[in-house]
This record gives structure tokens, sequence and C-alpha cells, in this order.
């Protein structure tokens, strides 16, 4: 059974990353299950860092995009939004090329908070990073969108 409430077709999920760091770090949802979001980045200069692997930040960056936009799509954005309220990252593996998937997995969904697991693996499936999410769900009329 689906846990979304809002339409799921990937291009209209992309299509909240225009003009974003998103955007610039070639983050791009490509797939979705009942109850899992996916999306993937490139490593390379815009995601490395100065030893030329993939920055740990590049990887909380796509960690965060999926666990907001996971918690979005399980909201009734006329009502609600999510808002990051804490993450944390376990680096387990470093990348140097290639593109790194993220799944965005639901933990807990309650009316104020939502928990969130995203593992991200490199192309042979290994395991890069694992982080946790916090979400706040706050009303639609505190967020004004740009």
């Amino acid at each position: 059974m689906s846990i979304w409430k809002q339409d799921t077709d990937l291009a209209r999920i992309n299509g909240w990353s225009a003009n974003t760091m998103i955007e610039t770090l070639g983050i791009r949802f490509s797939a979705i299950g009942d109850d899992w979001l996916q999306a993937t980045m490139p490593v390379e200069r815009r995601t490395h860092q100065p030893y030329g692997l993939l920055h740990g930040g590049a990887s909380v960056a796509l960690a965060e995009t999926l666990g907001t936009s996971a918690a979005m799509l399980t909201l009734d954005p006329e009502r609600e939004a999510a808002v990051g309220l804490d993450i944390n990252a376990n680096h387990v593996r470093g990348v140097r090329s290639g593109t790194v998937t993220g799944t965005a997995r639901m933990m807990h969904i309650g009316r104020t908070t939502q928990v969130w697991e995203i593992r991200i693996e490199n192309e042979e499936g290994a395991l890069v990073c694992v982080s946790r999410m916090t979400i706040a769900v706050i009303p639609a009329r505190v967020v004004v969108p740009h």
C-alpha cells in the first residue's frame, strides 16, 4: 500500500529542483515505489572534495534532498510542509567517479515529525553512506516558495 498523498510523477518531482542546489549538484529523482524514493548524483568535480573523492557534504545534500522530498510526498501541500530538523550521516566508502544512488525509506510518519533512512550506494551496490533524517511537519503557510 502506497504512503504517498501526492502525484508521484518523476518529471514533476524533478521539477521541484529547478534553480536550486539540487540541480547544481546534478541530483535527479530516478525511481519511486510504494514506500521509497530514489535519486542519483554524479561523482565528479561538482561533488568532489580536494582529494578527488565524493564530498561528505554532497552525500548529505543527496540524503536531505531525498528525505525532505519523500516526506513532502506524504503530506497535503496545501496544509503542510516538510523541513529538515536533524540529519546524521556515516560515510563508509569512498567513491572517485561514476554515479551514486540514494534510496529513502520511511521509518516513522507522525503528525508533527517523520524519520527517514537514506542509504547511498555506488554503481556496484556497495554502501557509501547511511543517513537518518528527522523531518518537522509544519504549516504550509510558514514556508514561502521561491
